[in-house]
């Protein structure tokens, strides 16, 4: 069945940095874009960036533009999120989502679209 399994969440100082991964199983990847979000206490889940299936088109959120790197693997079927500079507003749990084709122009706020989620990573950043 399809799986996307999170991992590299942890506690880390502000400033520092995370590499986030995805693996993904059980279905053809490269078919797919695939999109990480994140949710902390008390507050809506957020798109933070997106990736198009082969080509590997990238978007980004714009609070994170210039610090997180999106990078997919199709021979791995994985897909990385590289975070630098890290705040503490960055804290949250990390998701990674699957949808069919490109991220689309609605990625970052239409998370229906994304038909398959992961359990989570959770990403602490002291201050």
């Amino acid at each position: 069945q399809v799986q996307l399994v999170e991992s590299g969440g942890g506690l880390v100082q502000a400033g520092g940095s995370l590499r986030l991964s995805c693996a993904a199983s059980g279905f053809t990847f490269d078919d797919y874009a695939i999109g990480w979000f994140r949710q902390a206490p008390g507050k809506e889940r957020e798109g933070v960036s997106c990736i198009n299936e082969r080509r590997g088109i990238t978007d980004y959120a714009d609070s994170v533009k210039g610090r997180f790197t999106i990078s997919r693997d199709n021979t791995k079927n994985t897909v990385d999120l590289q975070m630098n500079s890290l705040r503490p507003e960055d804290a949250a749990i990390y998701y990674c989502a699957s949808r069919w084709d490109s991220c689309g122009n609605d990625w970052s706020t239409n998370a229906a679209a994304f038909t398959s989620w992961g359990q989570g990573t959770q990403v602490t950043v002291s201050s």
